[in-house]
């Protein structure tokens, strides 16, 4: 089923239809549907086949794109289940990202090559940015960058209790260009500035 993009034009759904992130994932990150889901699915295709073989009138359109917007509901609805479901291959690839970040972070890299990125991260992993942050949200309630995020502020909380390095040395030794923008990730993360917590040790 092929949709040009104009039939949508003006609709709400036009609006709307970027919200779904399936559409940016990789060809090999498939929705596997049950047969139930598969019916389900099915069985609007055949209602927009209809509709756009009976007799065109003004409320064709708005009907076509109801029944798209149902699919594509459903749709999330399914990749939704998937992530829950397929448990084994989903904690597997939880399990490589930790270690992809943990790797990357007592290898010396931030130093070298600064923060990792979230396409570099789900590069490693063979998959797209946005079926690792759907995955993630969905089992930890986090998004990527908030788990790379936490990892840096372990570090930094590591370096700061166990070392007489400045504030900033910490942060260029973090990936950090400025120390400003990670004294601010510090607060954010911590309700704490970084030299508050280290004089919390003190």
């Amino acid at each position: 089923m092929l949709i040009h993009p104009d039939f949508l034009w003006h609709s709400p759904l036009a609006k709307k239809i970027k919200s779904f992130e399936f559409f940016y994932y990789d060809v090999h990150e498939a929705l596997f549907l049950s047969d139930k889901e598969e019916k389900i699915i099915v069985e609007i295709l055949i209602k927009i086949q209809k509709e756009y073989q009976s007799n065109i009138d003004k409320f064709s359109q708005e009907l076509i794109i109801a029944q798209l917007e149902l699919m594509l509901i459903y749709a999330e609805r399914f990749y939704e289940r998937q992530f829950i479901t397929r448990k084994k291959s989903t904690f597997e690839l939880l399990a490589r990202f930790e270690k992809i970040l943990a790797n990357y972070f007592e290898s010396g890299q931030l130093l070298e090559k600064g923060i990792p990125s979230v396409t570099y991260i789900a590069e490693q992993l063979n998959i797209s940015p946005n079926y690792l942050g759907t995955l993630l949200r969905l089992h930890t309630q986090q998004n990527t960058q908030q788990h790379i995020q936490n990892k840096l502020i372990e570090h930094a909380k590591e370096r700061l209790s166990n070392t007489h390095l400045s504030v900033s040395e910490i942060a260029y030794e973090l990936g950090f260009e400025h120390p400003q923008s990670f004294s601010k990730l510090f607060r954010q993360k911590t309700n704490q500035t970084p030299l508050e917590f280290r004089q919390s040790f003190n």
